[in-house]
């Protein structure tokens, strides 16, 4: 049984496993301090801290369920379920994920597990991702989730929106032995105006061990590299429509919820991720995609960071709430 069949059978989907998931709990926590970030690497040109640029703050990403798939390129695995009507025709549709198997970054293994997954969701039936079983999100499926970012001499901190932290070691390389982690051993480095991440060592000898949420999925050869920047809004614009075309603004869902909100007129600073992923065990070539944040704020409008807890909750459907178990009367 080959690496990724074998984690293809422990997610639960051979044996048909029904899978449970998760509601979000939220609540408002102050933001963190953060501290300015810190020189590049010893063996490259210092970087005065006054040239560090500021990532720091709350980002959002409302967008749901994949990447922005590049300008050109090999890309992602996108939806091939798209929806049907309305204003939103033609985008992936949030309520069923049918990854596109025939892409050809895709290995044929890897290609029949998409499929599988495929096949699953057109039954109505859910299987379990990460999101849903509240689990660790691997990079990196984790992308889409709203971040805070926080800058320090030695490290960058991302947190991300459903109680999930990784930890970016600054002006550091992979020690020779990689123990394999949830997140993976990530170092960075300050590129001029962009933050690069290099993650090598993501554990994918676990449950639901896929790169999004069409059931991708990844072995211990995974290795992304992240670069971040920031934007002005007409250079952000292009990402922007890009992601439009493919993911669904939560927001506009008449049921649509997200921990927080963004101005949609908002014109300043974007962060924009691009990031690209390599894997020989899974992939014939390497591919890549954007993820486009804006500025977050909470529901009362403040730049606060969300705290969500992460439940099991057997009443969800893909894409759709059907909200917590309540009693028929108070217990007292």
């Amino acid at each position: 049984m080959s690496a990724i069949t074998e984690a293809f059978s422990e997610s639960g989907l051979m044996g048909g496993a029904i899978p449970t998931v998760r509601i979000l709990i939220i609540a408002t926590a102050v933001t963190a301090a953060t501290l300015s970030a810190s020189p590049a690497f010893a063996e490259q040109p210092s970087q005065s801290t006054a040239s560090v640029p500021d990532f720091s703050g709350i980002w959002a990403h409302p967008s749901f369920p994949g990447f922005e798939p590049p300008p050109s390129g090999p890309g992602p695995v996108i939806n091939k379920s798209r929806i049907r009507g309305g204003p939103l025709a033609g985008v992936g549709n949030p309520d069923q994920f049918v990854g596109d198997y025939t892409n050809p970054i895709l290995k044929a293994a890897a290609a029949e597990i998409v499929k599988k997954h495929g096949e699953i969701s057109l039954s109505g039936a859910t299987y379990p991702t990460p999101t849903n079983q509240c689990w660790p999100e691997p990079v990196p499926y984790i992308f889409w989730i709203d971040i805070q970012i926080l800058q320090q001499p030695h490290q960058i901190t991302i947190l991300y929106d459903d109680s999930e932290v990784r930890h970016v070691h600054l002006n550091e390389s992979h020690p020779a032995q990689v123990t394999p982690s949830w997140y993976g051993d990530s170092v960075a480095h300050y590129d001029g105006d962009t933050l690069v991440i290099d993650t090598i060592g993501i554990k994918a000898a676990r449950q639901f061990a896929m790169v999004d949420m069409y059931g991708t999925p990844y072995t211990d050869a995974l290795h992304v590299v992240e670069r971040y920047r920031l934007l002005d809004y007409e250079a952000a614009k292009e990402g922007l429509e890009r992601n439009a075309k493919e993911n669904v603004d939560l927001e506009r869902l008449p049921d649509g919820d997200n921990a927080l909100r963004i101005d949609p007129d908002y014109r300043g600073k974007h962060l924009q991720l691009a990031f690209t992923v390599e894997d020989e065990g899974v992939f014939t070539t390497r591919w890549s995609a954007t993820i486009t944040y804006r500025p977050g704020f909470d529901w009362r409008g403040a730049d606060e960071w969300p705290e969500v807890v992460c439940a099991e909750n057997i009443l969800f459907s893909t894409g759709k709430d059907a909200g917590a178990p309540r009693a028929d009367k108070p217990d007292f």
